[in-house]
């Protein structure tokens, strides 16, 4: 597996080794001990699966403590712009977002640790987006930020004209700034 570093601390793009033939393909879209030598060493307790069509926008999610989550996010059908936004305060990269395309095709993965929102936009017509997690889903450290606060300044790939489409929840999220203390 290729281990790729980001912009922001701890958040890695992973490519799986594939192997293709006539049949179709194999890889290992995890296994502990590869990912603990890559220093990836949170235990992974919870799976997630999201279908979605064109033009929804997740996010941008994450849990505080005690329930924080470590994520390892992959795309098994379509594709997404899979974004990470660091919100850790007093962090040096606090605001900064790396982005990356996951798809079933290309079959890339990303890791983001605890303390980063998370959140993606669906390019193709459907996405199946598959997550593990470190932690339960804990409706009380649920936390967000806008997945438009110009704070922020995702480039979201949202054609002219296009609305995308947020759930209520997410359209009440604060911006970046409530999260500064």
């Amino acid at each position: 597996m290729k281990v790729i570093p980001t912009e922001l601390p701890g958040v890695v793009v992973l490519e799986p080794v594939v192997h293709a033939d006539a049949r179709g393909f194999f890889y290992e879209s995890y296994r502990k001990d590869v990912f603990a030598r890559a220093g990836l060493n949170a235990e992974l307790v919870q799976d997630n699966h999201s279908r979605s069509v064109r033009g929804t926008l997740r996010g941008l999610h994450f849990q505080t403590e005690p329930h924080a989550q470590v994520k390892l996010c992959r795309v098994t059908q379509g594709e997404v712009f899979d974004v990470v936004v660091d919100v850790r305060p007093g962090s040096a990269t606090f605001g900064k977002w790396v982005s990356q395309i996951l798809s079933a095709e290309n079959k890339t993965m990303i890791w983001i640790p605890a303390g980063f929102a998370h959140g993606f936009y669906v390019t193709s017509e459907t996405a199946e987006f598959v997550y593990k997690c470190s932690d339960y889903y804990a409706p009380e450290c649920e936390r967000g930020v806008r997945w438009d606060d110009p704070e922020i300044g995702v480039r979201w790939p949202i054609a002219a004209g296009i609305t995308p489409i947020v759930s209520a929840k997410d359209q009440r999220l604060p911006p970046l700034r409530s999260l500064r203390g």
